[in-house]
């Protein structure tokens, strides 16, 4: 199914949580369910859900509902998670290593194929299956490899010569944990910031003063 530029990034944005609802719905036994059963399990109205389901042509009949095998399936596709997009992850610090190791790309639609680091005490070392390489061996690994996404566990600081390197060698999508506003400098970039602190701040003002959750 062709994605469609028009569909709103909140609704964008709760596709994941459909897909993760579903997927325990499916491993629990249950195949079919309706909108209102749904909002009810999710904190989301029966009109929210089938307003955002129909925004990709709808998928449930009125009055039997939504097939959860075949609703997970679509959202999988809609979400790109059956086309594997070969990543790669640089800076292999505690942050990195994290997301390296714990982090199942596969099932989210990325391949991690690749790890770079500049600390000497990390390069050619092997880290589930691959070995890190130095940052002056990205360009011919690219060239090798065609990585189409690249996530950012770096200095802020080392991230903006590291982009246009990036940007140089066809990377599209950037998964970013290094602070640096890519999209500033490189609006065409397609960029998901990593911020846990900003998260952290935002559980801190609402333990202080509860707000309505977004739908």
């Amino acid at each position: 199914m062709a994605k469609d530029n028009n569909i709103s990034m909140p609704v964008i944005r709760r596709l994941p949580r459909y897909y993760r609802f579903l997927y325990d719905l499916k491993e629990n036994g249950v195949t079919r369910i309706s909108s209102r059963e749904l909002s009810q399990r999710m904190g989301l109205t029966a009109s929210q859900i089938r307003q955002d389901f129909n925004c990709f042509g709808g998928f449930g009949q009125q009055g039997y509902g939504y097939i959860v095998e075949q609703l997970y399936h679509e959202i999988g596709r809609i979400l790109g998670i059956e086309e594997q997009t070969d990543a790669i992850l640089l800076g292999v610090g505690n942050m990195g290593k994290a997301v390296a190791k714990h982090m199942d790309f596969e099932t989210r639609g990325f391949r991690l194929v690749g790890l770079f680091d500049d600390a000497p005490q990390l390069i050619g070392t092997v880290m589930n299956g691959k070995t890190i390489r130095p940052t002056g061996e990205l360009e011919a690994f690219c060239r090798e490899h065609h990585p189409k996404m690249a996530i950012l566990c770096i200095p802020k600081e080392a991230a903006p010569a590291l982009v246009e390197r990036l940007l140089a060698c066809h990377i599209k999508g950037f998964w970013n944990f290094s602070h640096y506003d890519i999209t500033f400098d490189h609006p065409e970039a397609v960029v998901e910031n990593v911020h846990l602190g900003d998260s952290l701040m935002t559980l801190s003002y609402r333990m202080e003063a509860p707000v309505m959750e977004e739908e």
